[in-house]
């Protein structure tokens, strides 16, 4: 019965998401995804009582699937560069993935309407991972590892120059970004970081 459950929740949510891709936030009805699904809109407000719990339900399930960066390993016993490029990487993989663009797209187009929609997405996926890297960045501070400062912010500078390029494009439709392009991406952006970030040298 369990397995039934867990199998008729997941359908309503790759019905769900299909439509909000498709459609939009506005455009999605909980009576067109029920019916596509089949059964009545009483058993999918069983699941979910709220087109807005719904969407938080397809943002998690894409973000447990494509969110690479919120799991990978920032170990303290390898170069920071080495580290950073590891994580940039795994970040872009994330951010690129077609279905990652597509919420990117559907709360920018709706968050003027439904400003809820872009905290719930900032919250679930951008948030933690640039905690995770924050968190990382302030032991290396403490280490001496790099300069003394902000995490927070030197978290938010770096993944700001992440996705400054490659991620632009693909978000806008201009064009589908090489490999060779990412990895010069990343190449950049941890030198710029390295460069403002860099432990101080003594005169």
């Amino acid at each position: 019965m369990e397995c039934a459950q867990d199998a008729r929740r997941s359908a309503f949510v790759t019905a769900a998401r299909n439509a909000f891709f498709q459609n939009g936030y506005a455009g999605t009805t909980m009576s067109a995804i029920s019916a596509q699904v089949g059964g009545s809109k009483t058993t999918l407000w069983t699941y979910f009582p709220s087109k807005e719990d719904l969407f938080t339900a397809v943002v998690d399930d894409v973000v447990e699937q494509y969110g690479c960066a919120l799991s990978v390993v920032l170990s303290p016993e390898r170069p920071v560069a080495e580290v950073l490029e590891h994580f940039a990487a795994a970040m872009l993989s994330t951010m690129l993935s077609p279905p990652i663009i597509n919420l990117h797209r559907v709360v920018t187009g709706e968050v003027g309407r439904f400003p809820e929609l872009g905290r719930l997405f900032f919250e679930r996926g951008p948030k933690r991972g640039k905690a995770r890297l924050a968190e990382y960045l302030a032991a290396m501070m403490d280490d001496g590892r790099l300069r003394k400062g902000d995490p927070a912010l030197a978290s938010r500078q770096f993944s700001s120059m992440c996705q400054s390029n490659s991620f632009q494009h693909a978000l806008f439709g201009i064009e589908a970004p090489a490999p060779d392009a990412v990895a010069r991406d990343i190449t950049a952006a941890v030198d710029s970081f390295l460069r403002a970030w860099g432990p101080e040298t003594k005169a």
